[in-house]
């Protein structure tokens, strides 16, 4: 699931000091302890106080919808951590215990609006990410090709990793389809999830209605010719975890914990699906400051702490845009899950994001060696006139002084 346009063991590979988010019904911001990053001074790292006050304020006065965190690191120190508490139990109460679009699991995770598992995994620091999952999922196929454990050509087409499906729809088209297809949301299937995730219809919706979420998505007829056209689809990152366990015999998860995680020192949970794969396009959780890691991890080209994690040329491939996206009003990129979100008057300037259902984001702006995350839990669509800023970064932005 994403963000506007348009899940099992806990890992704890590290101790650290979490923020600690109070659920009730406060307004007021609260200084977040995250203990991952050096904390400093706004303007010891060339930010404006005064201009980042100002955003908390209005994030804390919910100009900015439901959003729990806020978090702005630059030149790998921690200018801003805030957490904002929202009583969810009565803001999703009652939905909670209806069944819908939303709901397919009364009890369980994947009842979005089930306190125990949204946004926070059962009251820990570890928020949900929804479709960030999809870029580190990205992430993770291209640590195993660098250590040469996913033997996939990214323009070999990919369907004998599903011989043991029958696939339904099947045409020249669909035989066609690659890696890098998968990767870019070009595969060319019949898809819809631009329509608001509380609608039947939504695609995503009917998907995780589903038993095998990778039969629904495979047995999807062919709408355009693979590579030529963009359709946000949650379930061709799904496709992505099927794949993975076929080509190196290992789960997604399993395999991010040893080769991302624990060198990062993320603790984390991953949800799966109905019949045991990971939840690769929303089911990871990971702390706001975990996922700054991540972002720090790109900024240093896949390194951290001078080992090379991630492969550089998988990284500069990852935020190279494949194909352009409008969003927003403006033109977007995207590319191995992961949008190049423009920002700024010049075209060529675009910041790299992974975004989520709810208000998940992190943003990495390059030129200004900066890192910005923020979370939230905004999952119905907003009334007419009551739409939520969506400004934050450009706000950010314009707090960095000339130096």
């Amino acid at each position: 699931m994403k963000l506007v346009i348009g899940r099992n063991a806990v890992v704890g590979v590290f101790a650290f000091a979490a923020a600690v988010f109070i659920f009730s019904p406060q307004t007021q911001s609260q200084q977040a302890s995250l203990g991952e990053w050096p904390v400093v001074k706004p303007a010891a790292v060339g930010l404006e106080a005064g201009a980042l006050a100002s955003l908390d304020a209005d994030i804390a006065a919910g100009k900015y919808g439901l959003v729990d965190s806020l978090l702005v690191i630059r030149d790998g120190k921690q200018a801003l951590a805030r957490s904002y508490p929202h009583d969810y139990e009565n803001i999703y109460g009652e939905l909670a215990r209806r069944d819908g679009p939303l709901n397919h699991d009364m009890n369980g995770p994947y009842n979005y609006f089930n306190t125990q598992f949204h946004p926070y995994y059962r009251h820990t620091s570890m928020h949900t990410m929804q479709s960030v999952s999809k870029t580190v999922t990205s992430i993770t196929i291209g640590i195993a090709m660098g250590r040469k454990e996913f033997p996939v050509d990214l323009d070999a087409p990919v369907l004998k990793y599903f011989d043991d499906y029958r696939i339904a729809n099947l045409d020249e088209r669909k035989q066609r389809i690659t890696l890098r297809n998968l990767l870019t949301m070009t595969a060319g299937f019949e898809w819809n999830e631009d329509l608001p995730y509380n609608d039947p219809k939504n695609s995503c919706d009917v998907m995780e209605a589903n038993y095998d979420w990778v039969q629904y998505v495979i047995n999807q007829p062919m709408a355009a010719e693979p590579g030529k056209v963009f359709v946000y689809s949650s379930g061709v990152t799904q496709l992505l975890s099927h794949i993975f366990k076929k080509a190196t015999g290992k789960n997604v998860d399993d395999y991010a914990a040893q080769y991302l995680f624990q060198p990062l020192g993320i603790s984390y949970h991953w949800k799966q699906t109905p019949t045991g794969l990971p939840d690769t396009e929303g089911g990871l959780y990971i702390s706001p400051a975990s996922l700054a890691k991540i972002g720090h991890l790109f900024l240093k080209n896949g390194q951290w702490q001078g080992r090379q994690i991630v492969p550089e040329d998988w990284v500069k491939n990852s935020v190279k845009s494949a194909i352009s996206v409008e969003d927003e009003g403006r033109h977007w990129g995207y590319g191995f899950q992961w949008w190049l979100q423009p920002w700024g008057n010049s075209p060529e300037k675009s910041a790299w994001a992974a975004r989520g259902l709810g208000g998940q984001e992190l943003r990495v702006v390059p030129e200004h060696n900066l890192i910005v995350v923020s979370t939230g839990w905004d999952l119905l669509p907003p009334k007419q006139g009551h739409e939520p800023k969506t400004d934050q970064l450009e706000r950010i932005i314009a707090a960095i002084k000339a130096r």
